[in-house]
């Protein structure tokens, strides 16, 4: 098994706000390999994006309580300088956002902004050969006539081609790391297709490490090696993606399955999870997905329940599956 490329360990972000402590992130662990993918899922607010965010260092805020480590190729970023952090952003590790339009600068035109990101970072390259990069990688994810649309402004493309400069942007500098955050989110099927397909290819070609982030396990399914799920901050499950399809080691794992469209019998009603998330101002005893679950006994509404190992492969934080009282089918 060859090092991991990104190794985090223990991660805890969280924040203080006039409604008190607010737990994004919990004690999350996970390793990231080259060439590999990982997905990680989860509801809204179940803290997908604040992990990958810290892993960027851009949550590092005076609210902020970050604690455990990031180990990028030896180094902890973390404990890294903002400046050393902007060197690594952008360059070796990249991030694709989860709302193109917010993230791309409505006063500058697209290919400006790609010039910008690669010149940064290679100070030597002329604007010439800049701009020349800039429509290569327009080109790259299928952006038609790139010779033109280089000089578009983002309101000038629309919802797939936006999404699609923002991959471009972030593949600029040949990251070794490549976060994901909800890139097909509201795309049709055949954008949604076109960008996976770039994903993998960037995978096959060039080794790079993959991060996930969705809440659509079809997707996850599609492209990732491995997939954690996240609920109220915490990892509660974690596997191989053939495993958790096939045996889901946790309830939440299984509510999310069949919360999937696509497994709906036609004309059937819509499964939902009962209930909401908990406010991550004020955390539960026990399991945080007990008031929600159907398998819930008095045990998970009291006791800390912590990931636990069910073979070499699979770990869950569902204490009736840890002791196989229950099968999650």
């Amino acid at each position: 098994m060859p090092e991991p490329l990104l190794s985090v360990r223990d991660l805890t972000v969280h924040f203080e706000t006039e409604d008190g402590i607010v737990k994004a992130v919990d004690g999350v662990s996970y390793d990231v390999y080259p060439g590999k993918a990982l997905g990680i899922v989860g509801e809204s607010g179940s803290g997908k994006s604040v992990s990958s965010l810290t892993v960027m260092g851009l949550t590092r805020a005076k609210n902020a309580r970050i604690s455990g480590e990031v180990i990028f190729e030896g180094r902890d970023l973390l404990t890294a300088s903002d400046s050393d952090l902007r060197s690594i952003r952008g360059n070796e590790i990249a991030m694709i956002f989860q709302d193109p339009l917010s993230s791309l600068h409505p006063y500058y035109k697209v290919g400006w902004q790609l010039v910008e990101a690669i010149r940064v970072h290679n100070p030597d390259t002329s604007k010439q050969a800049a701009r020349q990069r800039a429509i290569e990688l327009l080109d790259m994810v299928d952006i038609p006539e790139p010779q033109e649309r280089v000089d578009a402004y983002p309101h000038e493309f629309s919802g797939g081609m936006r999404q699609r400069a923002m991959i471009a942007m972030a593949l600029a500098n040949d990251p070794k790391l490549l976060i994901a955050d909800e890139p097909t989110t509201a795309l049709d099927v055949t954008v949604q297709a076109q960008i996976l397909d770039l994903i993998e290819l960037e995978q096959r070609q060039r080794g790079v490490a993959v991060i996930l982030i969705s809440h659509d396990l079809g997707v996850v399914a599609e492209v990732c090696d491995r997939v954690m799920v996240m609920y109220a901050g915490r990892v509660v499950e974690t596997a191989p993606a053939e495993v958790l399809f096939r045996s889901p080691g946790h309830p939440y794992t299984r509510a999310l399955e069949l919360s999937r469209p696509a497994l709906q019998v036609k004309g059937a009603e819509l499964y939902t999870i009962p209930g909401v998330p908990p406010d991550p101002s004020r955390p539960l005893p026990g399991c945080p997905f007990a008031p929600r679950c159907e398998f819930a006994i008095e045990t998970c509404t009291t006791d800390a329940i912590d990931l636990a190992s069910l073979d070499d492969a699979q770990a869950s934080a569902c204490v009736r599956v840890q002791r196989q009282e229950i099968r999650i089918t």
